[in-house]
């Protein structure tokens, strides 16, 4: 009785295999150089492997007017992160003020307390304190 056998291969030499693919060389000249039997080895393994799966480099082609509209929308997400940053910034400053002052004061001088706000969250809009 004749065992079958199986190959398992090297997760470096996997890479090698896709090193070689993304240079240039065809998935089926390197099952014939290296022996892979699966029609499909050397795809997955670039699937897997492979810098971006693909040999190829992607090429966007737009008409003038989507560039003019996709740089004006980059320069808006920009915008956008440089107001969160300086809000965040001023957000952390108020809440350090309100620290040195509670602990100056010895009290919560926060308007609304969290501790307030949490055990009675269904006041009535009508009822003055």
């Amino acid at each position: 009785m004749d065992k079958k056998v199986y190959k398992r291969y090297s997760e470096a030499f996997k890479r090698e295999v896709v090193r070689e693919y993304e240079a240039g060389a065809s998935a089926t000249r390197l099952r014939e150089k290296y022996g892979i039997q699966g029609g499909s080895t050397v795809t997955q393994w670039v699937r897997k492997y492979g810098r971006e799966g693909s040999r190829y480099e992607l090429m966007v082609i737009q008409k003038p007017e989507e560039q003019t509209e996709v740089k004006a929308l980059k320069q808006r997400i920009a915008e956008l992160e440089k107001a969160l940053a300086q809000l965040t910034l001023d957000k952390l400053m108020l809440e350090s003020t309100v620290e040195v002052l509670e602990e100056e004061l010895g009290r919560d001088v926060k308007k609304n307390s969290a501790s307030r706000s949490s055990t009675s969250p269904t006041k009535s809009k009508g009822k003055q304190e």
